[in-house]
């Protein structure tokens, strides 16, 4: 079957990306690293010895970063809908995150116990239609922000990437309400015309 136009497009600009040639130079799974080692450098999200999830994880570049940052005292445990290749020291659960089955096998892998921090990097599959794209973007933004009330430490941190557009400032005062500091970060990975904002919610404010 022939490449559309815009199928094409992307593939030149992917295979062009300096990011892209970074991560196989430097054996991170996909250019996604960049942006949370970025944040990262900004905000000191990642220490030796947390327990973190990852959510919407493959294909593991978020996870590669954060299990060598929370070293082997450290925990990660990964979930996404796709299927993603071992990692060292992460344990990961495959399943879609809005289903009861694998939120069911992510809670066993806790353990009961809580984390220091959760990333979420998920984004729905688009259609190009901003309607119809932005709600399911900002409804796993919500699932993320609903997952680290009932889960992280009282002063645990929250990132989940959020798309700009309807819902995001009632996504963000629900942020400001739960934890005592929020920024965004704009990423130089994150390429320009993209839409999506990383937020960084620090100090949570639940037990």
């Amino acid at each position: 079957m022939a490449r559309s136009k815009s199928s094409r497009q992307w593939l030149d600009r992917h295979f062009h990306d300096s990011y892209v040639k970074q991560a196989k130079q430097e054996g991170y799974r996909s250019r996604a690293a960049y942006k949370l080692l970025e944040i990262q450098e900004r905000d000191r999200i990642l220490r030796r010895g947390q327990r973190v999830v990852d959510l919407g994880a493959a294909p593991g570049g978020w996870s590669q970063v954060a299990q060598d940052l929370v070293g082997p005292s450290g925990q990660v445990i990964a979930l996404d809908l796709l299927p993603m290749e071992p990692l060292p020291r992460v344990c990961f659960v495959q399943g879609d995150f809005r289903e009861e089955e694998p939120l069911q096998a992510l809670e066993a892998a806790l353990g009961g116990q809580s984390l220091n921090l959760v990333l979420s990097d998920m984004a729905p599959n688009t259609s190009g239609i901003t309607a119809v794209d932005q709600p399911k973007a900002m409804y796993l933004a919500e699932l993320a922000l609903e997952f680290a009330r009932n889960h992280l430490k009282p002063g645990g941190t929250l990132l989940v990437k959020t798309f700009q557009g309807a819902g995001f400032d009632a996504f963000l005062r629900e942020l400001r309400e739960s934890f005592s500091r929020v920024v965004s970060r704009k990423p130089r990975a994150s390429r320009p015309e993209s839409r999506e904002v990383y937020l960084v919610a620090s100090g949570c404010k639940l037990v």
